[in-house]
This record gives C-alpha cells, sequence and structure tokens, in this order.
C-alpha cells in the first residue's frame, strides 16, 4: 500500500496518425500534471487536495477538453461542468452550465464545502462562483479559434464530434452521428499517503452539443464516484456512462462481489457499455491503478508510490 495516481485526458476514436502538433502538447500536458500531482502526493497532500490540483492544471491546458480548452455548444458558447468526490467521506460536489469560471472543478470543491447541496447548474452555479469570489473571465476567454474552427467543422458535417477528431468531408444531414466522435473529459483520480481516496473530473462537453445538454461528468456514480474502496473517473460518450452507471459500477462490484479493482473496471469497461464509448481510471485503497477503455486510445498517464509509472494513448505504447 502507498500513494498512487492517475489521470486522463479524454478516450474515443483518436487516430494513430495523430499530428504531431496535437500529439505533443496533450503528451507534455498529461507529464508534467502528473509531476505535479506525484510531488504533492509525496508533501503528504490530501488526495481531495491533489486531485483538485491536477485538474485545475489541465483545465488551464488549452489542448484538452475542460476549462481553457473547452469545446462549443451549436450557439458557439461554452457551458463547462465538473464534480469532485471524497472517497472517505462520500461528500462531493457538482456544477453545470458554467460559462465565465475559470476552473470549474473549484467551484465544485465549493459546492461540496460551502453549501447544503450537491449540484449547483447554469445562473445559480454562476452566482454561487461570483459570491465566492472565485476567479471569472469574459466568455469570450473560453472560445479559441481552434475551438472555433472545430465548432464549423461539426456544423459541416452535422454532427457532435469529440475535440480531437480529424477534418472531413461535409456529410449529408441525415449521415448518422458517429460513437466514437462523442468523448472528451479530462480527470484525476488519488490515494494519498493516509489512506484516503478522492476523484475529479471536467469538461467542456462535446463540440455542437445542444445548449442546455449534459453529461456524465457531474452526475456522482456516473463519470465520477469514490468511496472507502475506490476512486473512479470515467471518460467517453456521456449518455453511454450514464446508462452503464460506470463509477458506481466498479465500486459495487469490489463492494458486493469481492472483485478486485482490475477484474471490476475491466467488467464495466468490456461487459457495461457499447464498444467504444468508455474509457476510465480508477485507483483502490490498497494501491491498485488501472486505466481500461473500450476505445480506439485513451490519453492517460500514472504513478505508484512503489515506482511504476505510465503514460500512453494506445495500447501499443503505454509505457514511460
Amino acid at each position: 500500500m502507498g500513494w498512487a495516481i492517475a489521470l486522463h485526458g479524454g478516450a474515443g476514436d483518436i487516430p494513430k496518425d495523430l499530428p504531431p502538433e496535437r500529439r505533443k502538447p496533450r503528451e507534455a500536458t498529461l507529464r508534467r500534471c502528473l509531476e505535479i500531482g506525484v510531488a504533492a502526493l509525496k508533501a503528504h497532500k490530501s488526495a481531495l487536495d491533489v486531485v483538485e490540483l491536477v485538474v485545475q492544471e489541465l483545465e488551464n491546458c488549452p489542448h484538452f477538453n475542460a476549462g481553457r480548452g473547452s469545446v462549443l455548444t451549436t450557439d458557439g458558447t461554452v457551458e463547462m461542468e465538473a464534480s469532485i468526490m471524497d472517497g472517505k467521506t462520500k461528500n462531493c460536489g457538482a456544477v453545470s452550465g458554467l460559462t465565465t469560471v475559470v476552473n470549474a472543478i473549484s467551484l465544485a470543491r465549493l459546492v461540496m464545502e460551502k453549501t447544503p447541496h450537491i449540484y449547483l447548474a447554469f445562473d445559480g452555479a454562476e452566482a454561487f462562483a461570483r459570491e465566492q469570489g472565485v476567479e471569472t473571465v469574459d466568455s469570450s476567454h473560453f472560445i479559441t479559434p481552434e475551438n472555433i474552427e472545430r465548432l464549423k467543422q461539426a456544423r459541416e458535417a452535422n454532427r457532435v464530434q469529440i475535440d480531437y477528431t480529424q477534418p472531413i468531408k461535409k456529410a449529408p444531414k441525415i449521415a448518422p452521428v458517429p460513437e466514437g466522435d462523442q468523448i472528451g473529459t479530462v480527470g484525476c483520480v488519488a490515494i494519498d499517503t493516509q489512506g484516503n481516496l478522492a476523484t475529479a473530473t471536467s469538461t467542456g462537453g462535446l463540440v455542437n452539443k445542444m445548449v442546455g445538454r449534459i453529461g456524465d461528468t457531474p452526475i456522482i456514480g456516473t463519470g465520477t464516484y469514490a468511496n472507502h474502496l475506490c476512486a473512479v473517473s470515467a471518460t467517453g460518450k456521456g449518455e453511454s456512462i450514464i446508462r452503464a452507471t460506470v463509477g458506481r459500477d466498479v465500486a459495487a462490484l469490489m463492494e458486493y462481489k469481492g472483485l478486485s479493482l482490475e477484474d471490476a473496471a475491466a467488467y464495466v469497461v468490456e461487459e457495461g457499455a457499447p464498444k467504444g464509448t468508455v474509457g476510465l481510471v480508477a485507483v483502490s485503497a490498497t494501491g491498485e491503478v488501472t486505466m481500461p477503455y473500450n476505445t480506439t486510445g485513451m490519453f492517460r498517464a500514472c504513478a505508484t508510490e512503489a515506482g511504476h509509472t505510465e503514460l500512453g494513448i494506445w495500447s501499443s505504447e503505454s509505457n514511460e
């Protein structure tokens, strides 16, 4: 047993010929965020503080679909969401529909710690942010040229898609929405030196999503869940993750069936959700780490006190 940490930057139909200019910045960010998390754990920071810190860093990076890099709705606006959960107490907080908050994950933690509620959304969440004095900016801060281009591409193709989908030719209006193109999130799970577990997840949602759409990220038990046995952060097609109650199912298989973290997570990913729709990172109370996915790839990284370190996107190059 010892500290352990895992993080992700989204799972989906990530092409193996992803251009270096899109791949390398994401890999560098994963590496830097992993180092930040490991340093915090070595400094005996709590798991809750660590997952918030790491997700803040991921939100501040324009290369991932959360915070600064959040993708745009059908109206060309940003609607960010996030949640955080403490495994020991099961205390949790969640937010949706944010348009000006720099770090959605920190507002989610304030919901957990400063209100009698779990979930605040849209105008109420924005008002709470102003009341708490968290950092806000004009919504134009999040509307980057790259995300404007992504929205244009999605509109022309008449589909909802992942932020790193490659450009395609214009599709007819009756074209079905590709399953693997509906994915994008960042998240972190950790167990600290005191044995406390925590998880945090944040996202901008889907490119060209309907205004008001809420995914799995802020829904406790689906994209985010932690208890005394494990901490889970999921990524993928939100609607599929919600239907499969991914996060809670991993914990339930451990609690009621006695499965190991690895076996429980593998079962949920392979049997609980359709192929091509989900990935997750998880840690257990005994310091196990697992990062399964049923998509083409998943931006991911992990480290343990025992010395194991891993960073990868596809299954063939999971190493550091």
